[in-house]
């Protein structure tokens, strides 16, 4: 199917677009629009891990505010930054090079459904979690990455039923604020988040309340609006209100398995275990969309169940009902880690049978020989 997006946010296109378009004129014509894609991924990892290895447990801002070094916040503003570049100019360099395939456009989609929970978790660290006096509880951030992935969802479901992607207006303007947050944070230091700073509420809550109203009052009201209108239009893609349906099944009970184990848990594991479970919450819906954004370019249709939604409810359920005890965080390391796993052979099957049907390399413009 012909990639079609469409792109009305003013950000997007009075100033960053014409900065892309500066910055691309830089690229050699010899580099794989996937590599740009792909380096701009593994640089998110890299400072996530980073971050990760400052504070693990989502507590070093609150506790003692000097412990993640002025860098780190220094380099994640500077990764954040590359990672949006790359990102907004791999479609511009595929049509510079003539080399726009279905491969580049799940490649770059697969990755983005990836790296938006990754955005997320880095985030949490800036404004660390509840110690009492400031920070965000732990079930804040899991409500905060359920409503950014339900707005990512959203967004490949209006594509699933529309065939044309309308480009989130939230996506420029929260890697703006991500990259603001950490230069801030960078050069005041910490502090700034845990000071009020308007009639004694703190920059956190203010984040989140535009998250919230963003996503309520103008994300999803526009994702059904824009289903309306190619309704009204006739230029749906599926006939059927089930068809149409579809794709929400998998990501709704997902997100229903998730919070049951969230509320329920007897050893209180997202408290315990915070950046293991809300990771396992990225990677889980990664795979999920992935499967719908396959189906919505394939034409084909979605099943009703995704696989990881057995496993998972079986972990869900020795948990609530208590069958798994003081062994509940380890089941969820070692959950953690096959989903993680899964999801990575998965993108790589994909990748290498995509890559060997259209005849050409996922990262490098070089022509396969045909056998």
């Amino acid at each position: 199917s012909q990639y079609s997006a469409v792109d009305t946010n003013p950000l997007s296109v009075y100033i960053m677009q014409p900065i892309w378009n500066k910055i691309i004129k830089i690229v050699p014509l010899w580099i794989a629009p996937n590599l740009l894609t792909f380096s701009g991924f593994v640089m998110i990892l890299v400072n996530y891990f980073l971050i990760s290895f400052y504070d693990w447990d989502y507590t070093a801002s609150g506790a003692s505010p000097g412990l993640v070094p002025t860098w780190v916040w220094l380099f994640s503003a500077f990764t954040t930054f590359c990672a949006y570049a790359l990102d907004s100019i791999d479609g511009k360099h595929a049509r510079r090079t003539q080399s726009s395939t279905p491969l580049g456009e799940l490649f770059d989609h697969g990755l983005d459904s990836w790296a938006t929970s990754i955005f997320v978790l880095s985030f949490f660290s800036v404004c660390s979690r509840d110690n009492g006096r400031t920070g965000v509880s732990v079930y804040t951030m899991y409500i905060y990455l359920s409503i950014v992935l339900f707005n990512f969802m959203c967004s490949h479901w209006e594509k699933y039923n529309t065939g044309v992607l309308f480009l989130p207006w939230g996506y420029d303007i929260s890697q703006v604020v991500l990259i603001a947050a950490y230069l801030l944070t960078g050069a005041v230091g910490v502090e700034v988040w845990q000071k009020p700073f308007l009639f004694g509420y703190y920059i956190t809550d203010a984040l989140v309340i535009l998250l919230i109203g963003f996503s309520l009052f103008l994300s999803f009201p526009q994702t059904l609006y824009n289903i309306h209108r190619a309704h009204l239009k006739k230029t749906l893609k599926n006939d059927s209100l089930y068809e149409g349906l579809l794709p929400l099944v998998s990501p709704l009970l997902l997100f229903f398995l998730l919070t049951v184990w969230v509320i329920l848990s007897p050893g209180n594991i997202l408290a315990k275990q915070p950046r293991l479970f809300l990771w396992m919450v990225g990677v889980t819906f990664s795979n999920v969309i992935c499967k719908v954004i396959i189906c919505q370019m394939s034409s084909t249709r979605p099943e009703l169940f995704h696989w990881f939604l057995f496993p998972l409810a079986l972990v869900v359920y020795a948990a609530i009902s208590g069958l798994l005890g003081w062994t509940e965080e380890a089941v969820l390391a070692v959950f953690t880690a096959l989903v993680t796993a899964a999801h990575v052979h998965y993108g790589v099957c994909v990748g290498r049978q995509l890559s060997e049907h259209l005849n050409i390399y996922i990262f490098s413009l070089k022509k396969r020989v045909q056998e």
